[in-house]
């Protein structure tokens, strides 16, 4: 049940709405309770068959978790098993096909697992369920009802693509009798912030991707594009993703609104990032925060010495590679952004022993440079992430390298998708405009926050005109012929 579909909402949420409204007058538990089975019956609606390792996930972390809790001599033991159980789950739904195809690729045998079919959001649970674990060894838990725990896994908004939630920021939300109360300016709030992410995914994310699967596609295929349908394939990327999946985050964030209930913000403006540090700041934050905390820190983090800090830095972006996706794509992919990160501190680390930090940093003209290099480093890397095969990528990056072959057709690929070059440098060039020099939904959502307090009347204008933009969209993206899911679904 996707949020752009008409099932989820014109049916699925105005009924979880008013049944979780409903039950919150009287009581704090009940609510509470309907919302996780709602969850549940989303996650299920989905994919019926993993209801049940998504429950006997839940049921075993939360178990784990009290024998952690109850236990200062074992803890630890128990801490073990669970991590086992955890990535082991992950290991063999989301790796164990890969592992084994590497494996007969280097000694030529033929072993075969079968057809495994990869969980939707067992990335998401898992890590955020690890980190209860590791929270709670360190003695950082409180929480012991069954209930908030298990809404805290399930909680439909962000079950399936995120964000990584962190038990410290919604347990005591749950707890907290009010958000079972119906708010008008936060239902307002989150109806605007809603349909802003379904904008975001319905006409931005959806209208671009035709330009870059067009060049993609043929490449995985062995097509060799030409240039210029090589760069306008990757920067149409470029923000296909980021439209799809900051419209997903706003769209989780717009319906927690709806509920009283806030999750943090997962995007923070990252292409107008001036360094690849800067960038994870801004992108993706909730996945960054995690492997920081529960992966960097783990390493060592930066305490044992230049090298160690930046092995330790270059390893915890492999892994967050290959959290996204089993494939040497995404494992490059997360390479060449550890690369780009160890580059970034050397040439920082540099410029302040030359006592060149401060001017760089107060000048204009250099903030304008490290954006364009930092985009660019983006962009180029976007491709292995996109790219279903490693040759696909290489195909596209030579391209854009301008080496292509002697015979290849300009805008050919482009063209036998029915798409022009000039309508798709077009959307580029708005789409860009849009990431860099637009406010984003965090800061348009805090003013709006402030507005709707103050002009009460207001309310009931802002809350209809915002039904009647999401329903649009909504019926706009029904009427097509085929509804796409969000990117980070696959994840």
């Amino acid at each position: 049940m996707l949020f752009t579909t008409s099932t989820f909402a014109f049916l699925y949420l105005p009924i979880v709405l008013c049944g979780y409204f409903l039950l919150g007058w009287r009581s704090s538990t009940w609510p509470a309770v309907w919302l996780f089975l709602a969850s549940v019956f989303f996650y299920g609606y989905w994919v019926p068959e993993f209801t049940l390792l998504l429950l006997g996930s839940i049921a075993a972390n939360f178990l784990i978790g009290r024998r952690i809790a109850a236990s200062e001599r074992a803890s630890r033991f128990w801490l073990v098993v669970g991590l086992v159980f955890n990535l082991g789950l992950l290991a063999y739904f989301k790796y164990a096909n890969f592992f084994v195809d590497n494996i007969n690729a280097v000694l030529g045998s033929e072993w075969r697992l079968g057809r495994i079919v990869l969980p939707i959001g067992i990335s998401f649970f898992t890590f955020t369920q690890i980190a209860y674990l590791v929270d709670t060894w360190q003695n950082k838990v409180r929480e012991v009802r069954w209930v908030h725990y298990g809404l805290f896994v399930t909680y439909f908004p962000h079950l399936v693509a995120g964000p990584v939630l962190h038990h410290a920021q919604m347990m005591p939300q749950f707890a907290n009798p009010a958000v079972y109360r119906f708010d008008a300016t936060h239902f307002g709030l989150g109806l605007v912030i809603f349909s802003i992410g379904l904008f975001k995914k319905v006409v931005l994310a959806d209208g671009i991707a035709p330009y870059a699967d067009a060049v993609f596609n043929p490449a995985d295929s062995g097509v060799t594009p030409g240039s210029a349908e090589a760069w306008i394939a990757a920067l149409a990327y470029t923000f296909q993703l980021y439209f799809d999946f900051s419209g997903y985050s706003d769209m989780a964030i717009g319906l927690s609104w709806m509920f009283n209930i806030r999750l943090p913000f997962n995007f923070n403006s990252p292409y107008k990032a001036t360094s690849i540090s800067d960038f994870w700041r801004r992108w993706h934050i909730s996945l960054s925060n995690f492997l920081r905390d529960y992966l960097y820190v783990s390493l060592g983090g930066n305490r044992r010495g230049v090298v160690r800090r930046y092995l330790n830095l270059a390893l915890t972006m492999l892994l967050g590679g290959l959290w996204h996706g089993a494939s040497w794509s995404f494992i490059l992919w997360g390479t060449l952004h550890g690369a780009y990160l160890v580059i970034n501190h050397l040439f920082r680390a540099a410029m302040e022993r030359l006592g060149l930090r401060s001017a760089l940093d107060a000048s204009r003209a250099f903030t304008l440079l490290a954006w364009a290099l930092t985009f660019l480093a983006v962009v180029v890397a976007w491709v292995f992430f996109r790219a279903e095969t490693l040759d696909g990528a290489q195909r596209v990056l030579l391209a854009m390298l301008g080496r292509t072959p002697a015979h290849t057709d300009a805008g050919l690929l482009l063209w036998n998708a029915g798409l022009e070059a000039g309508t798709a440098i077009g959307w580029c060039v708005v789409l860009g405009a849009m990431a860099v020099l637009l406010p984003n939904s965090n800061a348009m959502g805090e003013r709006l926050s402030i507005w709707l307090r103050r002009s009460a009347a207001w309310r009931p204008a802002v809350i209809a005109a915002a039904l009647v933009f999401s329903a649009c969209m909504v019926v706009l993206n029904t009427a097509r012929d085929a509804v796409s899911a969000f990117i980070y679904f696959n994840f």
